[in-house]
């Protein structure tokens, strides 16, 4: 759903990309430092309650997510290696968020219950992304679905932006909507892939009999 504000947000980060391109930063450089971020506030503030807290500071790293990217094609970089790197430490960061939400309930909020469904967002979100990549290297186009990275990712952070201002039903109500959301979009891209699987079928058997 936010995908298509990627064209905008690319025109305002792109003043940023050429000035750390120039103090010689490189894409793979960004993309680390963002990954390590994301994972070290995730599993330190969320843990200890510090939730709006980590909100705030999340949104650095999360704002910065495309500027490797940006970088990588305006200096003529972009590469198979860099587009590897930046989907598996996405996947990290992803593990990180839900991870440390996780065990805010384990901890600060003394919750079982929360804690299992945000491991089972967790697991969701892993597996939406495996069913595009693993779809994609059978050769098929996995796009759309209900809830992409970025929507999964605003609404957890809206529930923990919520919950840490005082709001103890705002994550919870996240979390069942992102659990919802989750098995809907896994859904929708399985049937997706069924789907062209079955047309390549039945083109290759077209094409043998003919």
């Amino acid at each position: 759903m936010l995908e298509h504000l990627r064209s905008r947000w690319t025109k305002v980060m792109a003043p940023i990309a050429r000035a750390l391109l120039s103090a010689h930063v490189t894409p793979d450089m960004v993309t680390w430092a963002g990954t390590i971020g994301v994972v070290a506030v995730s599993l330190i503030c969320f843990p200890h309650g510090w939730l709006w807290q980590g909100v705030l500071l999340l949104l650095v790293f999360i704002f910065s997510d495309s500027l490797d990217g940006i970088m990588a094609r305006s200096s003529g970089r972009s590469s198979d290696w860099g587009a590897f790197l930046d989907s598996t430490l996405d996947r990290i960061a992803d593990g990180a968020v839900m991870g440390g939400l996780a065990l805010y309930y384990v901890d600060a909020g003394n919750n079982a219950w929360w804690a299992g469904l945000a491991i089972v967002t967790l697991v969701l979100g892993q597996v939406t992304s495996y069913t595009k990549a693993r779809g994609e290297s059978l050769g098929y186009e996995v796009n759309g679905g209900l809830a992409g990275r970025a929507d999964r990712l605003l609404v957890s952070l809206l529930g923990a932006m919520l919950t840490g201002l005082g709001l103890d039903w705002g994550l919870p109500v996240c979390l069942v909507v992102l659990t919802v959301a989750g098995v809907i979009t896994v859904a929708q891209r399985m049937t997706l892939v069924r789907h062209a699987t079955t047309v390549a079928r039945g083109r290759a058997a077209g094409e043998s009999q003919a």
